[in-house]
């Protein structure tokens, strides 16, 4: 990691003197003149409320602190500027040489430290550039550690909602799951008692087909969903027709439009659509926008279902009439186990997983999706782009 350097030698170090007493500033302007190959603005402030001011607002590279001013201490002058988190290297000045005020300047926060009788050109030099090297390096440990901590935190912020939508999905899961087992049984119950009665073994068998199919469903995408985590689901492409996959998808999710009353109005072209894609997972994809479509759109809505035959890629997009999605939950629509529908306190909730298929085998085939609404209650567009063969 490479750190800052001091200030370049072209342009002026500015440094301030903390002093009670004139002639030292005299003197100290007068060994840093000396300075060969380095030029030094040097300005002065004999008072310690009127130093605290200045140190604060930051405008000086270096400040040299005396140790007697009035009063009040050069000491307690930097524990004062380290409560109130004025930062800048800080080196003070003493005509009494012992460990014991060396080690409280370190204690207080002062860079370093030097005796005046030994206040030369050579050795004060060398101490402003050894302490504005040291702040420099500092600063950026300070920076590199709150970046670390932020980062920390936002991993932490992540984990921990992953952890509550994954407590949610096992919830949700439970309560999908077990919601066909009551008419499953139900029917069974049925069948005993109108065993000799076809129509009623027949009205009872569909319904134990209707509830199987969903929770074979619900299964399937908990195992796509896994196999897409582990990186182990793998595409069988072939050269299609995209009007197959989405005429698939439109049977598949027919009866749940036509069961929300809500209309779907296809608008495909009527040429061929070639792609190099997976048959299976096209239509899954395109099921999953639709039936999103169909549960968020309230009776007597529209979606309509358009193909965009572009030069490099189709847009197939999916604009609803619906619920929309609120400006802080679009960025979480394609998230694994997250639940729009319950944050919009709707009754049907799904297991969170639908669009987050979408997008992932999207991605598979090369593609991307994307979902835009204008807020909530005004509708949602949901946009699937794949590429065209080569």
């Amino acid at each position: 990691m490479s750190l800052p350097q001091p200030k370049p030698p072209d342009r002026p170090v500015r440094v301030l003197l903390v002093d009670d007493d004139e002639d030292d500033f005299h003197l100290t302007r007068a060994a840093l003149s000396e300075i060969p190959n380095r030029r030094f603005i040097v300005d002065w402030v004999p008072e310690y409320d009127a130093a605290i001011e200045a140190i604060c607002k930051g405008e000086h590279d270096v400040y040299l602190v005396d140790y007697r001013l009035g009063a009040r201490t050069g000491l307690q002058l930097i524990e004062t500027l380290k409560e109130r988190k004025c930062s800048g290297p800080k080196i003070l000045l003493t005509g009494q040489g012992e460990v014991r005020i060396d080690e409280a300047a370190q204690a207080a926060g002062a860079s370093d430290y030097l005796e005046k009788s030994r206040l030369d050109a050579t050795v004060l030099e060398r101490m402003i550039r050894y302490a504005m090297r040291q702040h420099a390096q500092e600063a950026e440990l300070e920076r590199s550690v709150a970046k670390r901590t932020a980062e920390l935190e936002a991993a932490n912020d992540a984990l921990r909602e992953a952890d509550r939508r994954k407590d949610e999905f096992l919830a949700t899961l439970a309560h999908e799951l077990r919601n066909p087992l009551a008419p499953i049984r139900n029917a069974l119950e049925i069948q005993k008692l109108v065993g000799h009665d076809p129509a009623g073994v027949e009205q009872s068998r569909a319904m134990i087909e209707r509830q199987v199919a969903q929770m074979v469903r619900l299964v399937d995408d908990l195992l796509d969903a896994s196999r897409l985590s582990r990186g182990k689901l793998q595409l069988n492409r072939e050269r299609i027709d995209l009007r197959e996959p989405l005429a698939l998808a439109i049977e598949t999710v027919r009866p749940a439009f036509e069961k929300a009353g809500v209309l779907l109005d296809p608008q495909i072209p009527p040429r061929e659509l070639p792609i190099d894609g997976d048959r299976v997972r096209l239509v899954q994809i395109f099921a999953n926008v639709l039936h999103n479509s169909a549960k968020y759109t309230p009776a007597g809505g529209r979606a309509v279902l358009a193909v965009e035959d572009g030069p490099a890629e189709y847009r197939v997009r999916v604009a609803d009439t619906g619920a929309g999605i609120p400006a802080d939950l679009i960025d979480q629509a394609f998230y694994l186990f997250t639940q729009i529908d319950r944050a919009l306190n709707r009754s049907e909730n799904g297991l969170g997983i639908g669009l987050a298929l979408v997008k992932r085998l999207t991605e598979l085939h090369g593609g991307t999706a994307s979902i835009e609404s204008p807020g909530l209650n005004r509708g949602c567009t949901l946009t699937v782009s794949l590429p065209r063969p080569g």
